[in-house]
């Protein structure tokens, strides 16, 4: 298990974040991404968890709503990982995951294009 604060953690995060493709990001409306350390049950397998309605289901979705949030967990990741580049790559891939079920994209079709 690697060693790292939830400050270089979420460092790390943005960073990674940053480096997506603009095609990817633009399209987010009214979604914040959160760093936790570990879901609230405790489940030290997920890496990261869109919470939110996607583009796909939303009807009279507009002005008032609540954010959608994706949220990236430190403690599944720093467990996974055992250095640095192997930790943004994952962080990478989690965020990736996170924002196409924002899109619509289930985790079957993640999972045949290689993002699962």
């Amino acid at each position: 298990m690697m060693d790292m604060d939830a400050a270089t953690f979420e460092e790390i995060v943005v960073d990674e974040l940053d480096r997506l493709p603009d095609d990817m990001v633009d399209g987010l409306d009214n979604v914040v991404f959160v760093v936790e350390d570990r879901p609230e049950d405790g489940n030290l397998d997920l890496l990261g968890l869109y919470d939110g309605l996607a583009l796909t289901e939303r009807g009279q979705y507009g002005m008032g709503e609540l954010p959608d949030r994706i949220v990236v967990y430190r403690e599944p990741h720093l467990i996974q990982c055992d250095d640095e580049a192997e930790l943004r790559d994952e962080v990478h891939t989690t965020l990736v995951h996170e924002i196409a079920h924002f899109y619509g994209i289930d985790d079957e079709q993640l999972h045949q294009l290689g993002w699962a």
